[in-house]
């Protein structure tokens, strides 16, 4: 149940989240769609996986975000060369000055921060990209024996070019669930392109203004999941994800080798909370689930070789779902 003390916190969080909101839209134009599906994953304690073209701004998008929540920010590019130590960490051997007495000690990787952009993930082989699998889903690294903690709140925000195929290495079914959300980045309107050439060729890019500390975001987070939800939406989420792998939808079972699993569901029901209090409501409705299945689910369902025979993509899938499950 929320309490008064989550009413209160609720009612800084809705003022906060609008200054938030101000505060991205001072360097990124447009995109409000994709904006606020990193929001609603931030504010859940999930990750993301932002898929476009170049030059879409989609690291910059990251970067702002950092900035406006005052959170420590590292970034990785990825490359065929990249080693999982380079990212999780090393051991050195050093010697004391006094005792002359060698030990390991161990230098922390970028991984240890925040936010953590993975920037073209799918550019390094699977072997690198594993090395954040433990990170993302324990919150901890394991090197040499030891176990190290990493400070909260953590999200990895990876991005990846959807059209540059040479040379990469696509993402472990096992990995990709690991990210709440995949995020589709797509070109801005007319007007957007306009105001984005005008503005970056006239002056210099504005600084944002933190908004929100890292305290106050691991409160929303608890209070993100004592939002009540009632059991119509529960089922409402469950009775969609089953869908997704039931064989006796012949639009949609026809297509999928496998369905989306449980923590799909999970993903759906935290989403939908997340939206709620986003917009001053204290619980979800269905059309919150609704909402938060296309980035939830497009990167969990395993198309076969009918689907890209008959060119229907995951996209199409999902909306086929939202069709044939009643609310």
């Amino acid at each position: 149940m929320v309490d008064r003390k989550d009413e209160e916190i609720l009612a800084r969080f809705g003022a906060a989240y609008g200054r938030l909101r101000g505060e991205i839209a001072r360097v990124i134009v447009g995109q409000d769609k994709v904006v606020e599906e990193l929001l609603t994953a931030l504010f859940t304690g999930g990750h993301c996986l932002l898929v476009g073209v170049p030059g879409l701004a989609k690291t910059l998008l990251v970067s702002t975000v950092a900035r406006c929540l005052n959170l420590g920010f590292s970034r990785i590019q990825f490359t065929p060369d990249l080693m999982p130590s380079d990212i999780t960490g090393t051991e050195v051997l050093e010697e004391d000055p006094v005792t002359h007495r060698r030990v390991f000690r161990f230098i922390e990787g970028p991984v240890f921060s925040n936010v953590v952009l993975a920037d073209e993930i799918n550019r390094t082989p699977p072997k690198t990209q594993s090395a954040l699998l433990q990170a993302m889903q324990e919150y901890q690294v394991t090197a040499g024996g030891n176990t190290y903690r990493l400070e909260k709140p953590f999200f990895v925000l990876a991005t990846q070019n959807p059209i540059e195929l040479e040379g990469t290495y696509p993402l472990p079914e096992a990995q990709l669930d690991r990210f709440m959300f995949n995020i589709k980045v797509d070109y801005p309107t007319e007007a957007e392109e306009f105001k984005i050439i005008d503005t970056t060729t006239s002056r210099e890019l504005e600084t944002p203004a933190q908004v929100l500390t890292g305290a106050e975001i691991i409160e929303i987070q608890s209070l993100v999941r004592s939002v009540p939800v009632s059991e119509n939406v529960l089922a409402y989420a469950v009775r969609l994800i089953r869908a997704s792998r039931d064989g006796n939808l012949p639009q949609i079972g026809q297509y999928v080798s496998w369905g989306a699993g449980p923590r799909a569901g999970q993903y759906l029901i935290l989403a939908a909370k997340a939206r709620a209090i986003m917009s001053g409501r204290t619980t979800p409705g269905i059309d919150d689930v609704r909402a938060a299945a296309p980035p939830v689910l497009r990167h969990r369902l395993v198309t076969n070789f009918h689907a890209e025979a008959d060119g229907v993509t995951t996209d199409d899938l999902v909306s086929r779902l939202l069709d044939a499950v009643a609310s």
